[in-house]
This record gives structure tokens, sequence and C-alpha cells, in this order.
């Protein structure tokens, strides 16, 4: 993006944001329409905010500028100069991503899909360990995790696991945690101390709104069930737990986390629109991607994306080759500085294609 159509472009973008605050001031305005004025407002005070003193920035270096030549201040001037033109740089590159297409489901909840891989039980404790991760760090996002499905084994991992995660920009800050993450460690009935390599999947699902996906009842089988626990232990004593079955795309989805099968036929058709919608975004990012340098952010399942390395307390990022030693803290939920450099990387290669 060349400078000239960037100010350009951010020039428009002001001249919206002045547009949206004086129909703010309108005496007649409504309520839906504070509603929706205060959230285009709320959207584009941070590219506002960072051009403004992108502007500033520039006025500073012209007049430092012309007083390169000044004999008592032209020394000054240089110094800050030097300093001014690192600010501009930030600046610019932080607008230049700012401006990027957004992602539409970036504002969206998500559904997070954890299953064991390979390795038996403990793919399953690993399966656990995730799910206890990613619930730790939604609660220090103060996002709301709910669990709608589980598949416990006797050695207190987990087969399956789904749940749903509700949250201001839940998808911006998941969506490129899909795919086969590996844990390398020593079992704990491991008697010889052998290391073991497991694996677990991870699925992060937009959850889509309701007019984005038509379902038809009668494409719909729906059965129900006894829910019950590790071990066939029921979990309560009645048919409360639903599996539906899309018959044209053959999808399956299944919820036993409530009592009521009212909840759980709820729960359970949020997460089938959830896949259909996905199988929807797949389809148009094949059709686009011959026309795109690089399509990042597929999230592909089969892609090992992740190692946890016990002995070593390291975790890598294969897809960005980068390892931290600090295993405890990031299962323990501090994702912040790996999810950060994903943005950062994806963002990047998204720019080389602009």
């Amino acid at each position: 993006m060349a400078e000239g159509s960037m100010l350009q472009r951010l020039e428009e973008v002001e001249k919206k944001y002045i547009e949206i605050e004086q129909s703010l001031s309108q005496p007649d305005i409504t309520p839906s329409d504070i509603h929706q004025y205060s959230k285009e407002l709320s959207d584009l005070e941070e590219v506002i905010g960072i051009y403004r003193e992108f502007r500033h920035t520039l006025e500073e270096i012209e007049s430092n500028q012309a007083l390169l030549k000044d004999k008592d201040l032209g020394e000054l001037a240089k110094e800050e100069l030097g300093e001014l033109t690192k600010q501009r740089d930030k600046l610019e590159n932080q607008l230049r991503i700012l401006l990027l297409p957004k992602d539409p489901n970036d504002g969206k909840n998500v559904f997070l899909e954890i299953r064991g891989g390979t390795g038996g039980d403990e793919a399953a404790l690993f399966a656990g360990d995730l799910f206890r991760m990613y619930s730790r760090y939604a609660e220090e996002k103060k996002w709301k995790v709910e669990v709608l499905n589980i598949s416990e084994t006797g050695g207190g991992g987990v087969k399956e696991i789904i749940g749903s995660i509700e949250g201001k920009n839940v998808y911006s800050k998941l969506k490129y945690e899909s795919g086969v993450h590996r844990v390398q460690r020593v079992p704990s009935t491991e008697t010889s101390g052998r290391i073991h390599t497991s694996t677990a999947t991870v699925a992060i699902l937009a959850e889509p709104d309701d007019v984005e996906v038509e379902i038809d009842e009668k494409d719909l089988k729906i059965d129900t069930y006894r829910a019950s626990g590790p071990g066939g232990q029921h979990v309560n004593k009645t048919d409360s737990a639903i599996r539906i079955t899309h018959l044209p795309s053959g999808i399956v989805v299944q919820c036993q986390d409530e009592r009521s099968q009212h909840k759980n036929r709820a729960h359970a058709m949020r997460m089938l629109k959830a896949k259909l919608f996905e199988i929807e975004e797949e389809k148009t990012k094949s059709e686009f991607a011959d026309e795109r340098k690089t399509q990042v952010g597929s999230g592909e399942r089969s892609e090992k994306i992740r190692t946890y390395n016990f002995r070593d307390g390291r975790i890598t990022d294969h897809r960005i080759n980068l390892t931290l030693y600090k295993i405890d803290a990031i299962l323990g939920g501090e994702l912040d500085e790996l999810i950060d450099a994903l943005t950062t990387y994806y963002q990047t290669e998204s720019l080389k294609g602009n």
C-alpha cells in the first residue's frame, strides 16, 4: 500500500468518524441509532487515534527539518529527527495493519473442540490439559466458558470435550489454535522414564449469527438418549442428551451437559450451525486461494502446529519457528505471547499480499 493511498484512506476514515460524532449529537437521535453509531465509533477509535498521532509526528518531522540549518538549534533538531523517524515508522506500520481487510468472524464467539489423538490414555490426559489451558486463558480475558459435551476416560483424561467460549473478540484471539498439538513427556505410568509422544487435535469454530445459516428441519434426524459418564455411570435418569444428524452433510453433533433436553437441543443446534458455517467458509477460502499470494491462518486440523516438550520445559510453534521456555506458565493460561506473535506473523504475511 503506497503511502499516498494510505493517507487518502485514513482521511476518508477520519471524515466518516467525524460524521458519526455529529450524528450522535443530533437531538432527535433514536436509541437504536445511538447503539449503532456508538459501535461504529468504537470500531474506528483505535485507527483514528493512531492516525492523528501519526499526522502530528509528520508535522514535527517537517518542523525539525526546517531547523537543520539553524546554527543554534540544528544539532538538537537532528537528534529529535532520529526519534521522530522511528516513531513515524512504528505508527505507519500499525496503520497499515489496521487498514487490512477485517476478518468478518473476528468478533464472534467460538466453539472449542478438543480430541485426544495418538497416544492412548496419555493423549486423553493431554486433551484435558489443553482444555484447562484455554479455560484459564478465557478466565483471564473475562470470557465465559461452558462445557457442552464431554467424553471422559477412566484415567482422568478426555477422549473429546466440546465447549463454547463467549466474550469480546474471542475468535480473533483463538483462530490460529486449530490443528494438531503434540506433547512429549514421561507418563505417570512409565516406570523406565521413557518419553512418550502423544497428540491432541484442537478445532476453533466461529459461532455464526442466526441469519448466516438456515437449516431445514426436514434435513435433521434427532435422537435422545440417556447421558452417561465414564464407566457407564448415568449422569441422570432421563433421556435428556441430544444427538442431531444433518442428513445432507452427514454431520453429527451431540450435547449431554444439561439436564434439560430443551437446552441440550439448543446447544446442539448452535454447534451444527457452526459446523455448516465452517464448511461454507472453507469453500469460499478455496475459491479465492489461487488468487491470493498466501493463504494464512487456514487452521487445517491435520497440520501439526505446536509441540509441548516437558523435559526441556519448552513450547515450539512450528508455523513461526517460535520457542518459549515457559511451558508451565503457558499451560496455566498465559497464552498472550504466543497468540500475539502468531497474529503479528499473519498480519505481516497479509501485508506482503497488498
